[in-house]
C-alpha cells in the first residue's frame, strides 16, 4: 500500500509497514484461495467503474449518497439476482471517474473510492484523504472453487485502535474485535456467552475509531463468517461459502449517520402499534383457557400494567399450526374478546412448519399440497422433517404466491380478534436431523423460474416467513399496524417483525448479556427487540427476577416469558416486596410512554434505535467503546442497570456533559471517577441529560386506557450556554395506518437559560391528531432560586408553585395544543 492517504489515517509509514507485514499474505495463499491480481482493463460506468484482472472482474459503484457497492465476479459475470435485503434508492448518486496510471479514482459526494491497479485493492477515504477502509496489501479479495460453487472472501487492513460493532444478535461483548463469528441461523437452545452462531444472520458491522465511523454490509445469504483479528492482529476479513463477494461501504462520519444510511439501504422498522411497547406476559404455555383468564385477572387485580398475553404451542390441536385445541380452549373466541375488554391483546404463536397430515382434513396441509407451496427434495418428493407436530412440511417462502398463501392462513385468527403473531422455529429448526435444520440440498424456487438449494436460502428463510406474515396481515386488515415477532432474521427483517434473543437462561450471566445483545441488534438496524424477562430456561431466584423486570422496562420489547418446566415468572410470585418493585418498574415505563412512543417514531423515520450505546450519541466518548452494561434509552435518558448479584458499590460513569437523576434536581457533572451507588436501590439508576425536555403521562393499566390529567412535561434546565435544550413529542392513534396519511401530532420543545431567567417554547410542527390531553403540566428541575415572576405568552400568571428544597417549579399551560412560551424572571 503506497504511503500517502493510508499513512494519514494509520499513523505514518512505520504503522503501515507493521500493519501489512502481519501475515496478510498467508490467508490468500492458504486453503486454495485464488486472489485478484493486477488490473489489465478499466471500463467506466455512469455510476462507477468495472476493472478486469484476467478472467475476474470487480465492480465499484456509487449506490446512494455516502454508499458504495463492491462486487467480485471470479468468472467475469456478475450475479443478476435481486437482493432480499436491499431497498433500491430513488436515484443513483452522482460520480466522477478519473482513470490514472496506477489507480482509478471514483468520487461521489464526500467519499473517494480508489481502485489501485497493482495489485488490485479498493480503498475508501473521506474528502480530506483520510482512509476509512482499505483492502489488505497482498490479499484484497479471493475465491476458491468448491462442489457448490466458489467461496469468496476479502481481507481488510485493521488499525490497532479500531473497534467493531454489529452483526446482529451475537453473544459476548459488544465490541467484536479479537473474535470471529459465523452467520448461520441456528436454533441455539440454552446459548451462552461463547455460543456462535445464534438465531439471526445480519452481516453488517460498524467500524469506529477516534470518533469516526463507517459501516460494511455484506449482502450474501450463504453461510458466512467474519474475523475481526482472531486470525491476525493486522487485518480483519469476511466471506461466504457460496454466492458473490458483494458488499456495501457506508460512510459516516458519525456512527448514527452510518446507521441512518444502512437502514435507508435495507429498510426501517415500521412504527409499531402502541400496545406492542407495553408490558407483555407470556409462558410456555398458558393452558387451559381457565389459566389464561386467571393470569389476566391477576394482572388487573394486582394492578400490574400490561398490554398483551401470549399463547404458546399448547393452544393448538396436536401442535398443528393454525388450529385450536377445543378441549382446552372451548370458548377461544370469547376468551380473546374478554381479554381485549380488559385491555389485553392476544398474541398467538404460528410456527412455519405445517403438519404432514394427508387425508385428515387439516386445511393448511391440504390447501398447501393442492397449491404446490411446500419445499421439495431434488428428486421432486416433499421435504419432510420432524418438528412439534411430528412429521412436517415447509412452505417455500421464496415464491411470492406462497407468501400470499401463508398470509391468507391468518384469516380465521384475525376474525377471532387475535392482535399479534409469533413466528418461532423459523431458522428453520428441524428435530433429530444433522445440523438441526433443513437438508442443504432441499430446493427453493424463485419467481423467475430459477431454483436455489437451501444453502443459499437458509439465512433468509426466517425473514421471508416474517415477511409473509406481515404482508398477509396488512392485506387482511389494511388499516391496522401488524405486530409480528420472529426468532430468525436476516438483514432487512426489521421491515416486517420485532424480535427477541431466543432461549436464554435464568442466570445473572444472561441478565448482563441481554444488554450487549440488544444494543448490537439496534446497531444492526433491528431496534424492536427484547429478551425473555427472567430467562426462558430455569427458575430465577427472586432478586434476579426483580432485577430483570427493572432492566427489561428499558428494552424496546418488554416480554416476560418462561419454559414449561420452570417456576412461575409473573410479577406477583415472590411476595409483596418483590411485586412492588416489579410493578414500580413497569409503571415507570408506562409513565414514560409518550417519550418511548416518540423514540419509536424516530426509529421508524431515521433508523436510530430506541436502546443505544452511549457512543452512538457521543462518538468521541471513547471510555464507552467497551461498555456492555450502560446505555441510552432514546436520546436523553441514561440507564445504568444493576446486572450483578454482587453487593459491592455500583459504579456509574456518566456520558459527557451534565446529568440529572430522573425526577429530581440532583445534578452531576461527568466525573473523573465513577459515581458510587448502593447496589440495593429500589430502582434502576436512571439519569436525564441536562437540557432534556421529557414528555410523560399519568399512570394507566394499558395503552388503550386514556390517561386522566394533563400531559406531563419535565424540563431539566441546563446552565446558561450549556448545550442544547430541546425535546419532542409525537402522537397518533397508536393503532392504525392513518399516520401515513398525515394524521399525527408533532410538537418540538426548546428552552433558553440565562442569568436573568429561563424560557420554554413549544412549537406545533404538524397538527392533524387530537391527543388525549388538553393541558400541559410543566415541571422545571434545577431552578436554583424562586423566580420573581412568570409569564405565559406574555401574560403574567400567578398559578405556579416553587419548591425551594427540591429546586423545582410546577406550572400549568392551558389549552397547550398550540405554540406557547413560558418565561421565568429572577
Amino acid at each position: 500500500m503506497p504511503m500517502g492517504i493510508a499513512g494519514k489515517w494509520m499513523g505514518g509509514a512505520a504503522a503501515v509497514v507493521a500493519l501489512l507485514s502481519a501475515a496478510v499474505i498467508a490467508p490468500a495463499q492458504a486453503q486454495g484461495w485464488r486472489y485478484v491480481g493486477d488490473v489489465d482493463r478499466v471500463e467506466e460506468l455512469a455510476d462507477g467503474v468495472v476493472v478486469s484482472c484476467g478472467t475476474a472482474r470487480v465492480r465499484v459503484t456509487a449506490f446512494a449518497d455516502g454508499v458504495f457497492r463492491v462486487q467480485l465476479a471470479p468468472a467475469g459475470a456478475f450475479d443478476g439476482d435481486a437482493s432480499w435485503a436491499v431497498v433500491q434508492p430513488a436515484a443513483r448518486a452522482k460520480v466522477s471517474v478519473d482513470d490514472r496510471r496506477d489507480a482509478v479514482v471514483v468520487r461521489s459526494g464526500d467519499i473517494i473510492a480508489t481502485v489501485r491497479k497493482s495489485p488490485l485493492r479498493v480503498e475508501f477515504a473521506d474528502r480530506s484523504g483520510r482512509v476509512l477502509l482499505a483492502d489488505a496489501h497482498d490479499a484484497p479479495m479471493a475465491w476458491a472453487d468448491t462442489a457448490h460453487g466458489p467461496r469468496v472472501r476479502t481481507w481488510k487492513a485493521m488499525p490497532a485502535d479500531e473497534h467493531y460493532y454489529g452483526l446482529g444478535d451475537k453473544a459476548g461483548p459488544l465490541d467484536r474485535r479479537g473474535r470471529a463469528f459465523t452467520m448461520w441461523n441456528t436454533d441455539a437452545y440454552a446459548w451462552q456467552g461463547h455460543t456462535d452462531p445464534l438465531y439471526k444472520s445480519i452481516p453488517f458491522f460498524i467500524g469506529l475509531r477516534q470518533g469516526t465511523a463507517y459501516g460494511v454490509f455484506f449482502d450474501n445469504t450463504h453461510r458466512s463468517s467474519f474475523d475481526f483479528g482472531k486470525e491476525s492482529e493486522g487485518y480483519f476479513s469476511f466471506g461466504a461459502e457460496g454466492g458473490e463477494l458483494d458488499y456495501y461501504f457506508i460512510a459516516g462520519p458519525q456512527p448514527a449517520r452510518v446507521l441512518e444510511r444502512y437502514t435507508a439501504l435495507t429498510g426501517r422498522t415500521p412504527l409499531p402499534p402502541m400496545w406492542a411497547l407495553g408490558f407483555q406476559q407470556s409462558r410456555y404455555s398458558y393452558t387451559p383457557q381457565a389459566r389464561v383468564r386467571e393470569v389476566a385477572s391477576m394482572l388487573r387485580k394486582e394492578r400490574i400494567p400490561a398490554d398483551a398475553i401470549y399463547l404458546d404451542i399448547d393452544y393448538q390441536d396436536g401442535y398443528a399450526p393454525f388450529t385450536v385445541d377445543r378441549k382446552a380452549f372451548p370458548d377461544f373466541e370469547r376468551m380473546i374478546a374478554d381479554l381485549r375488554a380488559q385491555g389485553l391483546r392476544t398474541v398467538l404463536i404460528t410456527d412455519l412448519h405445517i403438519k404432514h397430515d394427508p387425508g385428515k382434513g387439516y386445511a393448511p396441509f391440504d390447501s398447501g399440497l393442492r397449491e404446490d407451496v411446500f419445499i421439495r427434495n431434488p428428486d421432486g418428493t416433499l421435504y419432510i422433517g420432524p418438528v412439534w407436530p411430528g412429521d412436517s412440511v415447509f412452505p417455500d417462502f421464496t415464491l411470492s404466491r406462497v407468501r400470499d398463501w401463508w398470509g391468507g392462513l391468518y384469516r380465521d385468527f384475525v376474525s377471532m380478534g387475535a392482535a399479534g403473531y409469533w413466528n418461532d422455529m423459523n431458522e428453520p429448526s428441524v428435530f433429530r436431523v444433522p445440523g438441526n435444520t433443513m437438508s442443504l440440498d432441499a430446493v427453493h424456487r424463485l419467481d423467475d423460474g430459477d431454483k436455489r438449494d437451501h444453502r443459499a436460502i437458509h439465512n433468509v428463510y426466517g425473514m421471508l416467513n416474517a415477511r409473509a406474515t406481515y404482508e398477509g396481515l396488512l392485506k387482511l386488515q389494511p388499516d391496522q399496524r401488524p405486530f409480528v415477532l420472529t426468532r430468525a432474521a436476516y438483514a432487512g427483517a426489521q421491515r416486517y417483525a420485532a424480535t427477541w434473543t431466543g432461549d436464554n437462561t435464568a442466570s445473572w450471566h444472561h441478565l448482563a448479556q441481554s444488554t450487549p445483545n440488544l444494543l448490537s441488534l439496534g446497531l444492526s438496524g433491528y431496534a424492536m427487540a427484547g429478551d425473555d424477562i427472567g430467562g426462558f430456561i430455569g427458575s430465577p431466584p427472586p432478586d434476579l427476577l426483580t432485577r430483570w423486570f427493572q432492566l427489561g422496562a428499558f428494552n424496546p420489547v418488554f416480554r416476560n416469558h418462561a419454559a414449561t418446566d420452570t417456576r412461575p415468572h409473573e410479577a406477583w410470585v415472590d411476595g409483596p416486596a418483590h411485586e412492588a418493585l416489579r410493578r414500580q418498574a413497569i409503571e415507570q415505563r408506562y409513565r414514560l410512554m409518550p417519550y418511548l412512543y416518540t423514540a419509536a417514531e424516530e426509529n421508524a423515520r431515521t433508523g436510530l434505535p430506541i436502546m443505544r450505546p452511549v457512543f452512538l450519541q457521543y462518538p468521541q466518548a471513547e471510555s464507552f467503546y467497551g461498555n456492555d452494561r450502560d446505555f441510552l434509552f432514546g436520546a436523553d435518558l441514561f440507564v445504568a442497570p444493576v446486572a450483578s448479584e454482587l453487593l459491592d458499590a455500583h459504579a456509574v460513569s456518566l456520558p459527557p456533559g451534565h446529568w440529572y437523576e430522573l425526577g429530581t434536581s440532583r445534578r452531576h457533572a461527568t466525573p473523573k471517577e465513577p459515581l458510587k451507588i448502593d447496589p440495593r436501590p429500589d430502582t434502576v439508576p436512571l439519569y436525564v441529560r441536562a437540557g432534556a425536555i421529557v414528555p410523560m403521562q399519568p399512570l394507566v393499566q394499558h395503552t388503550g386506557e386514556q390517561p386522566v390529567g394533563p400531559l406531563q412535561l419535565q424540563v431539566y434546565l441546563p446552565m446558561a450556554g450549556e448545550g442544547v435544550c430541546a425535546g419532542s413529542l409525537y402522537q397518533d392513534d397508536g393503532i392504525s395506518e392513518a399516520f401515513r396519511r398525515g394524521a399525527f401530532l408533532r410538537i418540538g420543545y426548546a428552552c433558553e437559560v440565562s442569568r436573568r431567567g429561563a424560557a420554554i417554547n413549544a412549537h406545533v410542527a404538524h397538527d392533524a391528531h387530537a391527543p388525549w390531553w388538553r393541558d400541559v403540566e410543566l415541571t422545571l428541575f434545577g431552578v436554583e432560586r424562586k423566580p420573581a415572576s412568570m409569564r405565559i405568552d406574555g401574560q403574567s400568571v400567578a398559578d405556579w408553585h416553587y419548591d425551594a428544597q427540591a429546586r423545582k417549579l410546577v406550572a400549568t399551560v392551558r389549552d397547550a395544543r398550540r405554540d406557547w412560551r413560558v418565561e421565568l424572571s429572577y
